[in-house]
């Protein structure tokens, strides 16, 4: 058993994880990173954000070449799919990924700790791999990220009735797939294997899509999935699902109460996400979970324990991989003597379906509940010359400031490149700034963010294209 003593040990090696042992490493901390997979990166990039992205990507273009190739007057003739090649792709771009991570750690001479971590003591994290390594720690950050959730009746086979993991690599097209839960990975899968000619039904426990969401773009959103094909059905409740051969037949009661059944080859549970805590060690050493094995940690990341911080998934608030990064990074500055700090109004989330929906601030909802005075603006992509010319104009951005002072207080897109076009906003909100602001700087034309320009003048009732 070999033993060795670091500044800083790192439990887990997602977004979280590796970039916060970085930071580290650049402070001047000697740092390991524990990770119990074959390859770094944790859930993002393995079988997460990234491969996820690359199926969407690929799909989008698939539906371009068959549906919307001749508009631009480019003849095709037959467009066919090849699963395979699209699948491999995917796992070309997840071992580019996951390499360069490695590569970061030995540049930043971040120490990688081979196997599973368990806390031990405050001071002392055991890693169990193909040899048994103690490691001699005067702090431990927790990043071990979180694992899909499941309902009760409903038991994953690892084949037939599966999580998103066995989603990203289906050796087939499902006929019918069921998708349990219409939340990110609900919509954002679904759309893929429904884009590759699946049958998608989607089967969602609460009566509205996305709630998260600001109403406007919810309502546009259900509206273009539909279009698409996506049957979503509200207010259902899962009660069970039964394997019969190739097949799974799903109970549920329908949002009028009665009870009912579907069938479908593949069934997709994707009813979120939990804290990755279990066997960890954690509260054993004296840190805080609640019943749902969330971490409690005080403003600086720090647990009940000295000497012991938690980041990510596992603490309160939204499982975005972007999170956890700048949750790392203000967790290490802070243990370096910096002011590390992370504006959680100026967090965005995107939903990577076809349109794009980010979102950034708070909902119109949320600042009627709070009774903050606002004002809107929104501008429609239809009106906008950069998104006529990518045949790209359905959604928009809506823009929510303060009544009496102008700050920027919530924007919301759906739309093409929303992803992309929500970082403005996002750094709108960071600087305080007024929709004003936004309205009078200089946004090149022809381009989609204009749509963010025109939907800031409509805020200030002056919006000059429509």
């Amino acid at each position: 058993m070999s033993q060795e003593t670091f500044d800083l040990v790192v439990i887990g090696s997602g977004p979280g994880g590796y970039v916060a042992a970085i930071r580290a490493a650049q402070l001047g901390l000697r740092t390991a990173c524990v990770e119990k997979d074959p390859t770094l990166g944790g859930t993002c990039l393995n079988v997460g954000c990234i491969p996820s992205k690359a199926l969407l990507e690929s799909s989008e273009r698939l539906v371009a070449a068959r549906l919307h190739s001749a508009e631009h007057g480019i003849k095709i003739g037959s467009v066919e799919l090849d699963l395979p090649t699209m699948l491999g792709r995917k796992d070309k771009i997840v071992k580019q990924l996951t390499g360069g991570v490695a590569g970061l750690l030995r540049k930043h001479k971040v120490h990688w700790a081979k196997g599973l971590g368990k806390i031990v003591a405050p001071d002392r994290v055991e890693v169990t791999g193909e040899a048994t390594e103690v490691l001699q720690t005067k702090r431990i950050l927790i990043a071990t990220g979180s694992v899909p959730a499941t309902i009760p009746g409903v038991a994953f086979d690892g084949d037939r009735i599966g999580h998103s993991t066995h989603a990203l690599s289906y050796p087939a097209v499902p006929e019918h797939l069921i998708v349990i839960g219409a939340g990110v990975i609900g919509l954002e899968l679904g759309s893929v294997w429904a884009r590759l000619g699946a049958k998608v039904t989607v089967l969602e426990y609460m009566p509205t899509l996305l709630p998260m969401m600001d109403p406007d773009v919810s309502k546009v959103a259900a509206k273009l999935f539909a279009k698409q094909g996506l049957d979503i059905r509200l207010g259902v409740k899962v009660t069970g699902a039964t394997r019969k051969g190739d097949s799974v037949e799903v109970a549920y009661a329908g949002a009028d109460g009665q009870a009912q059944t579907i069938t479908g080859d593949r069934v997709l549970v994707a009813v979120g996400r939990k804290p990755n805590t279990e066997g960890l060690g954690a509260e054993a050493v004296g840190v805080q979970l609640d019943r749902r094995g969330v971490i409690q940690v005080d403003a600086h990341y720090a647990t009940a324990v000295p000497g012991i911080w938690a980041i990510g998934d596992v603490i309160p608030g939204p499982m975005l991989a972007h999170k956890a990064e700048e949750e790392g990074i203000a967790a290490v500055e802070g243990m370096a003597g910096l002011p590390g700090h992370v504006n959680y109004d100026a967090i965005p989330n995107i939903i990577y379906t076809h349109p794009e929906i980010a979102s950034v601030g708070k909902t119109e909802p949320e600042l009627k509940q709070a009774g903050v005075p606002f004002r809107k603006g929104s501008f429609p992509f239809l009106a906008n010359a950069r998104a006529k010319a990518l045949g790209e104009t359905d959604g928009l951005v809506k823009i929510l400031a303060h009544a009496e002072t102008d700050r920027v207080l919530g924007v919301h897109i759906i739309g093409p490149r929303a992803g992309d076009l929500i970082a403005e906003a996002a750094v709108a909100i960071e600087f305080s700034a007024s929709a004003e602001d936004i309205a009078r700087s200089v946004h090149a034309h022809p381009t989609l963010s204009e749509v963010v320009k025109e939907a800031a003048l409509d805020a200030g009732g002056r919006v000059i294209h429509i």
